[in-house]
Protein backbone atom coordinates (compact mmCIF):
# COMPACT_ATOMS: atom_id res chain seq x y z
CA UNK A 1 0.00 0.00 0.00
CA UNK A 2 2.73 2.48 0.96
CA UNK A 3 5.35 3.51 -1.63
CA UNK A 4 8.81 1.98 -1.84
CA UNK A 5 10.94 3.12 1.10
CA UNK A 6 14.19 3.40 -0.86
CA UNK A 7 12.66 5.77 -3.39
CA UNK A 8 11.13 7.76 -0.56
CA UNK A 9 14.55 8.13 1.05
CA UNK A 10 16.00 9.38 -2.23
CA UNK A 11 13.32 12.04 -2.48
CA UNK A 12 13.80 13.03 1.16
CA UNK A 13 17.50 13.52 0.49
CA UNK A 14 16.65 15.76 -2.45
CA UNK A 15 14.23 17.75 -0.31
CA UNK A 16 16.88 18.18 2.34
CA UNK A 17 19.29 19.49 -0.28
CA UNK A 18 16.81 22.22 -1.21
CA UNK A 19 14.98 20.67 -4.18
CA UNK A 20 11.47 22.13 -3.92
CA UNK A 21 10.16 20.00 -6.78
CA UNK A 22 11.13 16.87 -4.85
CA UNK A 23 8.66 17.85 -2.13
CA UNK A 24 5.81 17.76 -4.63
CA UNK A 25 6.92 14.38 -6.01
CA UNK A 26 7.31 12.98 -2.51
CA UNK A 27 3.82 13.98 -1.44
CA UNK A 28 2.15 12.99 -4.70
CA UNK A 29 3.58 9.47 -4.59
CA UNK A 30 2.02 9.05 -1.11
CA UNK A 31 -1.34 10.63 -1.95
CA UNK A 32 -3.05 7.42 -3.10
CA UNK A 33 -1.96 5.48 0.00
CA UNK A 34 -3.20 8.25 2.29
CA UNK A 35 -6.50 8.34 0.40
CA UNK A 36 -6.86 4.56 0.70
CA UNK A 37 -6.24 4.66 4.43
CA UNK A 38 -8.76 7.45 4.95
CA UNK A 39 -11.40 5.83 2.72
CA UNK A 40 -11.23 2.63 4.77
CA UNK A 41 -11.56 4.45 8.07
CA UNK A 42 -14.29 6.97 7.29
CA UNK A 43 -17.66 5.88 8.62
CA UNK A 44 -20.79 6.24 6.50
CA UNK A 45 -22.11 9.30 8.33
CA UNK A 46 -18.92 11.24 7.69
CA UNK A 47 -18.77 10.07 4.07
CA UNK A 48 -22.16 11.67 3.45
CA UNK A 49 -20.87 14.99 4.77
CA UNK A 50 -17.26 15.15 3.71
CA UNK A 51 -15.22 13.95 0.74
CA UNK A 52 -12.13 11.97 1.64
CA UNK A 53 -10.13 14.03 -0.86
CA UNK A 54 -10.67 17.10 1.35
CA UNK A 55 -8.96 15.36 4.27
CA UNK A 56 -6.18 14.11 2.02
CA UNK A 57 -5.55 17.64 0.81
CA UNK A 58 -5.38 18.91 4.39
CA UNK A 59 -2.80 16.23 5.16
CA UNK A 60 -0.71 17.17 2.13
CA UNK A 61 -0.76 20.85 3.01
CA UNK A 62 0.24 20.16 6.61
CA UNK A 63 2.99 17.75 5.53
CA UNK A 64 4.39 20.34 3.14
CA UNK A 65 4.42 22.90 5.93
CA UNK A 66 6.08 20.58 8.44
CA UNK A 67 8.51 18.68 6.21
CA UNK A 68 11.56 20.60 7.43
CA UNK A 69 10.66 19.81 11.05
CA UNK A 70 10.44 16.15 10.14
CA UNK A 71 13.81 16.19 8.40
CA UNK A 72 15.44 17.79 11.43
CA UNK A 73 14.26 14.97 13.68
CA UNK A 74 12.90 11.94 11.78
CA UNK A 75 11.78 9.73 14.65
CA UNK A 76 9.91 7.35 12.35
CA UNK A 77 9.80 6.44 8.65
CA UNK A 78 8.20 9.11 6.48
CA UNK A 79 5.12 7.05 5.62
CA UNK A 80 4.38 6.42 9.30
CA UNK A 81 4.80 10.13 10.02
CA UNK A 82 2.37 10.94 7.19
CA UNK A 83 0.03 8.18 8.33
CA UNK A 84 -0.09 9.59 11.86
CA UNK A 85 -0.92 13.00 10.46
CA UNK A 86 -3.73 11.50 8.39
CA UNK A 87 -5.04 9.60 11.39
CA UNK A 88 -5.14 12.77 13.48
CA UNK A 89 -6.93 14.67 10.73
CA UNK A 90 -9.49 11.91 10.35
CA UNK A 91 -10.17 11.81 14.09
CA UNK A 92 -10.65 15.58 14.07
CA UNK A 93 -13.06 15.30 11.13
CA UNK A 94 -15.14 12.68 12.94
CA UNK A 95 -15.28 14.84 16.05
CA UNK A 96 -16.33 17.91 14.09
CA UNK A 97 -19.00 16.16 12.05
CA UNK A 98 -20.32 13.74 14.63
CA UNK A 99 -20.80 15.81 17.75
CA UNK A 100 -23.71 13.64 18.84
CA UNK A 101 -21.66 10.44 18.69
CA UNK A 102 -20.87 9.36 22.25
CA UNK A 103 -17.91 7.17 21.46
CA UNK A 104 -14.17 7.58 21.29
CA UNK A 105 -13.02 8.18 17.74
CA UNK A 106 -9.51 7.06 18.72
CA UNK A 107 -10.90 3.51 18.38
CA UNK A 108 -11.80 4.32 14.77
CA UNK A 109 -13.49 0.92 14.21
CA UNK A 110 -11.10 0.30 11.31
CA UNK A 111 -12.21 -3.13 10.15
CA UNK A 112 -15.88 -2.25 10.15
CA UNK A 113 -15.12 0.52 7.71
CA UNK A 114 -12.66 -1.59 5.78
CA UNK A 115 -15.10 -4.47 5.46
CA UNK A 116 -17.74 -2.13 4.14
CA UNK A 117 -15.46 -1.35 1.23
CA UNK A 118 -15.35 -5.08 0.32
CA UNK A 119 -11.83 -4.93 -1.09
CA UNK A 120 -9.78 -7.96 -2.04
CA UNK A 121 -7.70 -7.78 1.14
CA UNK A 122 -10.60 -8.82 3.35
CA UNK A 123 -11.49 -11.70 1.05
CA UNK A 124 -7.90 -12.91 0.98
CA UNK A 125 -7.61 -12.80 4.76
CA UNK A 126 -10.98 -14.50 5.23
CA UNK A 127 -9.92 -17.29 2.92
CA UNK A 128 -6.61 -17.65 4.73
CA UNK A 129 -8.29 -17.96 8.10
CA UNK A 130 -11.02 -20.33 7.01
CA UNK A 131 -8.77 -22.59 4.92
CA UNK A 132 -11.02 -22.14 1.91
CA UNK A 133 -9.86 -21.66 -1.67
CA UNK A 134 -11.31 -18.55 -3.30
CA UNK A 135 -11.61 -18.69 -7.07
CA UNK A 136 -13.24 -16.28 -9.53
CA UNK A 137 -15.92 -18.90 -10.21
CA UNK A 138 -16.99 -19.00 -6.55
CA UNK A 139 -18.73 -15.62 -6.30
CA UNK A 140 -21.52 -16.90 -4.05
CA UNK A 141 -19.05 -18.49 -1.69
CA UNK A 142 -17.03 -15.26 -1.64
CA UNK A 143 -20.05 -13.30 -0.51
CA UNK A 144 -20.92 -15.75 2.25
CA UNK A 145 -17.32 -15.84 3.44
CA UNK A 146 -17.14 -12.05 3.34
CA UNK A 147 -20.26 -11.77 5.50
CA UNK A 148 -18.87 -14.24 8.03
CA UNK A 149 -15.57 -12.40 8.08
CA UNK A 150 -17.24 -9.02 8.65
CA UNK A 151 -19.32 -10.45 11.49
CA UNK A 152 -16.21 -11.94 13.09
CA UNK A 153 -14.26 -8.68 12.77
CA UNK A 154 -17.08 -6.76 14.39
CA UNK A 155 -16.66 -8.90 17.51
CA UNK A 156 -12.96 -8.21 17.93
CA UNK A 157 -11.77 -5.79 20.57
CA UNK A 158 -10.84 -2.39 19.10
CA UNK A 159 -7.12 -2.91 19.69
CA UNK A 160 -7.27 -6.28 17.97
CA UNK A 161 -9.20 -4.77 15.07
CA UNK A 162 -6.51 -2.14 14.75
CA UNK A 163 -3.59 -4.54 14.51
CA UNK A 164 -5.36 -6.70 11.92
CA UNK A 165 -6.26 -3.59 9.95
CA UNK A 166 -2.68 -2.30 9.99
CA UNK A 167 -1.12 -5.63 9.02
CA UNK A 168 -3.60 -6.74 6.37
CA UNK A 169 -5.21 -3.60 4.97
CA UNK A 170 -2.32 -1.19 5.24
CA UNK A 171 0.28 -3.93 4.73
CA UNK A 172 2.53 -2.62 7.48
CA UNK A 173 5.21 -4.89 8.89
CA UNK A 174 5.14 -5.93 12.54
CA UNK A 175 7.92 -3.45 13.38
CA UNK A 176 6.07 -0.64 11.60
CA UNK A 177 2.82 -1.46 13.39
CA UNK A 178 4.66 -1.57 16.69
CA UNK A 179 6.18 1.85 16.09
CA UNK A 180 2.84 3.35 15.04
CA UNK A 181 1.10 1.89 18.11
CA UNK A 182 3.96 2.76 20.47
CA UNK A 183 4.47 -0.89 21.39
CA UNK A 184 7.49 -3.13 21.48
CA UNK A 185 7.75 -5.46 18.46
CA UNK A 186 7.11 -8.39 20.81
CA UNK A 187 3.94 -6.81 22.17
CA UNK A 188 2.70 -5.97 18.68
CA UNK A 189 3.37 -9.51 17.50
CA UNK A 190 1.51 -11.00 20.46
CA UNK A 191 -1.45 -8.70 19.88
CA UNK A 192 -1.55 -9.68 16.23
CA UNK A 193 -1.40 -13.41 16.97
CA UNK A 194 -4.14 -13.03 19.58
CA UNK A 195 -6.33 -11.20 17.10
CA UNK A 196 -5.80 -13.82 14.41
CA UNK A 197 -6.56 -16.68 16.80
CA UNK A 198 -9.72 -14.90 17.88
CA UNK A 199 -10.79 -14.42 14.27
CA UNK A 200 -10.29 -18.10 13.59
CA UNK A 201 -12.37 -19.00 16.64
CA UNK A 202 -15.13 -16.66 15.55
CA UNK A 203 -15.11 -18.13 12.06
CA UNK A 204 -15.61 -21.52 13.65
CA UNK A 205 -12.54 -23.04 12.12
CA UNK A 206 -9.83 -25.31 13.53
CA UNK A 207 -6.14 -25.56 12.87
CA UNK A 208 -3.22 -23.17 13.11
CA UNK A 209 -3.44 -19.46 12.48
CA UNK A 210 -1.58 -18.43 9.36
CA UNK A 211 1.15 -15.98 10.29
CA UNK A 212 2.52 -13.25 8.06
Amino acid sequence: MWPNADQTQELLAQVQSGNDEAINRLLERHRQAVRHMIDLRMDQVLKRRLDASDIVQEVMIEANRRINQYLENPLMPFHLWLRQMAKDRLIDAHRRHRQTARRSMDREQPLKAAAASRDQSSLDLAAQLSDQQLTPAAAAAWQELQQRFEAACAQLEPKDQEIVFMRHFEHLSNSEAALALDLSPQAASMRYLRAMRRLRELLGETGHVAET
